[in-house]
């Protein structure tokens, strides 16, 4: 059981995955909002009847799944239908995710959440002991998102401006692991923190 749970963040293109990684190779649960996302709108599940009964049958997919690109669409034209899904799927996530930290074995555990800042922070997720924030600077998610995605540049600008500041989430931050040098520099970053989440979490 861990009692010590730490809320990881950072934008698109920050880096997330790799430390996530990192701290999973130490031997540390990481309980991932993305993934709690798609399972809270999954196909039979009472979120995914929810969103039907609040935008209708036409966001399902043939195979009675979430139509997940026509729902995407939707939610960035209109700004009251992003605000309405996330009512449905916002709730079902932070539980989610508390149970599955609450049930981690080890001394602390992990929950990655991409929009934490941008969810409520501190005030959506209280139960966080800390806040983890990965930090770029804009130019390196740009060129990141350009490498990585193959996309355009005005659709990587979109991207970036859609999620909040980097000072919005440097302004919720605990702890900062800034991520624009080399993948292996990361490794002692993530293990000064292990060090310090495990002394944080004795009791």
């Amino acid at each position: 059981m861990s009692d010590f749970i730490v809320g990881l963040t950072g934008g698109v293109a920050s880096g997330k995955s790799e430390i996530t990684r990192r701290f999973e190779a130490l031997g540390i649960a990481v309980a991932d909002a993305d993934l709690a996302a798609r399972e809270a709108v999954a196909a039979g599940s009472t979120g995914l009847a929810e969103v039907v009964a609040e935008f209708g049958p036409e966001v399902l997919a043939d195979d009675g799944e979430l139509d997940r690109a026509a729902m995407r669409r939707r939610v960035f034209a209109h700004p009251d239908a992003r605000r309405r899904l996330e009512a449905i799927v916002h709730p079902r996530v932070r539980a989610a995710l508390r149970a599955a930290c609450a049930t981690a074995a080890g001394m602390y555990a992990i929950a990655a959440i991409p929009l934490l800042a941008e969810g409520g922070g501190r005030t959506a997720y209280p139960w966080l002991d800390r806040i983890l924030v990965i930090d770029v600077p804009v130019a390196v998610q740009h060129a990141r998102l350009l490498q990585r995605d193959g996309i355009d540049a005005a659709l990587a600008d979109r991207m970036i401006a859609a999620q909040a500041t980097r000072q919005q989430r440097l302004a919720i931050a605990d702890d900062v692991i800034v991520n624009d040098g080399p993948i292996d520099a990361l490794d002692a970053h993530v293990a000064a923190l292990d060090r310090r989440y495990r002394s944080l979490a004795t009791p």
